[in-house]
């Protein structure tokens, strides 16, 4: 049924992510299908950079693909059906762009109750939902 599965993840917020986790990997035992978890770093914007150390972005990077890496080990699907990647941009666009990148037939994201702001400002999740290819399951907690 679903052969590759994209499940977004903010690190600094797991607890969101994990319901919808645990639902991917359901439906990979079911299917066969693998599970690709990705997390995207924020831009951090060019007036601040004077500010960073210079070596700011690799060890964020590094951070980021050591603490989705160890969630990723965590996942109760064999190793090599469970991939992860750290990307830089706009959660959204990247996200969109690796579910197309990888073939994903389906996006599986966590989301938090809705709230006035997400009434007035839109969230990521149905931005994704919005301008997927595939099929987009939001899993609530």
């Amino acid at each position: 049924m679903f052969k590759t599965i994209l499940v977004p993840v903010d690190l600094g917020e797991v607890e969101t992510a994990q319901p919808a986790i645990d639902k991917a990997v359901e439906l990979a035992k079911t299917s066969g299908g693998s599970l690709r978890l990705i997390y995207v770093r924020a831009v951090v914007p060019v007036t601040y950079m004077e500010f960073m150390p210079p070596t700011f972005d690799e060890e964020q990077q590094g951070e980021a693909d050591r603490r989705l890496a160890e969630l990723a080990a965590k996942v109760q699907l064999p190793a090599e059906r469970v991939s992860a990647v750290v990307r830089l941009g706009s959660v959204y666009n990247e996200v969109l762009d690796e579910a197309e990148k990888t073939g994903a037939d389906l996006v599986v994201i966590g989301s938090h109750r809705p709230t006035m702001a997400t009434y007035l400002l839109g969230s990521n999740a149905s931005t994704i939902v919005r301008h997927a290819k595939c099929s987009v399951l939001v899993v609530r907690a």
